[in-house]
This record gives C-alpha cells, sequence and structure tokens, in this order.
C-alpha cells in the first residue's frame, strides 16, 4: 500500500534519518556539520510543520514540510529517488496551497530542474546567510 499522508509524531525518528542522509547527499557544497549540527533543532520545528509524509508498506520514503505557502523541501530516501515520490508530495502540497515559493541552492542544480519542470519559475537570486551559498527564490501559482 502507497500513500501520501499527513505527518504523524510516530514518524519523526524516519523523517529525520531521510532529511539527514537526503541534504548530506544534495549538498556536498555545504560542509556536513551544518547539517549534524542543525538536526536538533530541525527534530524540534519538524513536528510544528505542515508535513506530509510518502509511505510504501508501513515505511516512510520521504516527506513534504511547509510553513504557510513556504515549502522548506522535499526529501526523499537515496534508494527511493526518481520514482515519482517527490512529485506525488509535491501534488499534495500545490493541492493545499494555490501558491508556493521556495528556496534552493543554485548549485542544487537536480532540485532547481525539478522545480522548473514543475511549474515553479526563479524570481530571485540570493545568498543563504546561514551557509553563504547561493540560492534561487522560487514559485508556483496554481492556474
Amino acid at each position: 500500500m502507497t500513500a501520501v499522508r499527513p505527518f504523524a509524531p510516530a514518524d519523526l525518528e524516519r523523517v529525520m534519518e531521510i532529511w539527514l542522509a537526503a541534504n548530506l547527499q544534495a549538498h556536498g557544497f555545504v560542509p556536513a556539520e551544518y547539517w549534524t549540527g542543525n538536526a536538533p533543532q530541525v527534530r524540534r520545528q519538524l513536528p510544528q510543520a505542515e508535513l506530509y509524509v510518502y509511505e510504501t508498506d508501513g515505511v516512510v520514503q520521504g516527506f513534504a514540510g511547509l510553513r504557510g505557502d513556504y515549502l522548506a523541501g522535499i526529501f526523499v530516501d537515496g534508494a527511493a529517488r526518481g520514482l515519482g515520490i517527490g512529485r506525488q508530495l509535491l501534488d499534495r502540497c500545490k493541492a493545499q496551497h494555490p501558491a508556493l515559493t521556495l528556496r534552493v541552492y543554485r548549485q542544487n542544480s537536480r532540485a532547481a530542474a525539478f522545480y522548473r519542470r514543475e511549474g515553479f519559475a526563479v524570481i530571485a537570486g540570493g545568498t543563504d546567510p546561514a551557509t553563504g551559498q547561493p540560492e534561487l527564490t522560487m514559485a508556483w501559482r496554481r492556474g
């Protein structure tokens, strides 16, 4: 059984595993210590966000997190990437929100290309103050 569903507190450990592994894999240009150092704060903040998980046979394979109309990220287990999980999670977010914005590291070209394919457009550039890395701000609007 496969489903996109709202986050439940029992999902937290698995969601954190996916979050850390995905960030380390996708953002090799950011020191690993940045992600490991921020993990405790993320663990505290995640349950306060609007989260959706993608579950297959009782195992969470990915998740999406929002704060209002801001898409904080879509994270998919490395072994499950390329299977359409990110798109299904994004579709759920789009169904719940008429407009979304996000920030993506410029060097994360795979993620930026994914969002472009899914209808997002670059509306600004900038630098992430926490990492010093260049980033893009992207937006999507229904209709």
